[in-house]
């Protein structure tokens, strides 16, 4: 899952990013509204966190262009304590949930959990598909109740899959979402993940779909 944070504060955006880098996650980051804005505009995010006191354009213009423009991404909106009036203000330009400052970064990792689950339609941080049971809040993957190992970026494109599966996923939209803007992508690479996951599940579990892409299928496990 790749994720932007537009937070002007260097410290707490580093933080916020070292917790979403351990916890799986590809970030990408900003430090002022317009950068913000221009990420969120042209790159595809599965979440975004996104605080509201920004320099150059604040938070809720940020957001508010961006749902005018059509961009459904789930937003987390960072807020000052005390401050409902930022958070009902967030709430209705389109935040789909809120945290305020200061915070346990916890916290923030369990509601970006939820928003990425519910936007994916999905009640669990466990996500199955036949025997593969792949735990989103733990960061593990298990078959038959056996632990299986797998790299970072196995981890990230299995997780993917399992949170869209039914849904055929081109070569270009996984390396969207699995690396962030400064890697250089090549969308060859996938071929050799999705190889390595077909040897620890099986070659069923993800179906090639000639020309377009990739799909995960229950009913293949």
């Amino acid at each position: 899952m790749r994720m932007l944070i537009v937070e002007d504060d260097r410290d707490l955006n580093r933080q916020l990013c070292e917790a979403l880098e351990d916890a799986g996650y590809v970030v990408d980051k900003a430090y002022d509204g317009e950068e913000g804005h221009f990420l969120g505009d042209t790159e595809p995010y599965d979440a975004v966190i996104l605080d509201l006191g920004l320099p150059q354009m604040d938070g809720l213009s940020v957001l508010e262009r961006w749902r005018r423009d059509g961009h459904s991404m789930p937003v987390l909106i960072l807020t000052a304590r005390d401050r409902w009036s930022d958070k009902v203000a967030g709430i209705d330009a389109g935040a789909d949930d809120y945290v305020a400052k200061p915070f346990h970064m916890e916290e923030v990792l369990a509601r970006v959990r939820a928003l990425v689950r519910r936007a994916a339609g999905l009640a669990s941080n466990e996500i199955s598909i036949g025997d593969i049971v792949l735990d989103t809040k733990a960061g593990k993957v298990t078959k038959n109740g056996m632990s299986v190992k797998l790299t970072s970026h196995e981890f990230r494109l299995l997780s993917y899959l399992m949170h869209h599966k039914g849904r055929v996923i081109s070569r270009t939209e996984l390396v969207e979402h699995l690396y962030d803007q400064d890697f250089d992508r090549d969308s060859n690479t996938i071929e050799v993940f999705v190889g390595r996951l077909r040897k620890k599940f099986g070659s069923s579990l993800i179906e090639t779909v000639r020309g377009l892409g990739y799909r995960l299928q229950e009913e293949d496990a």
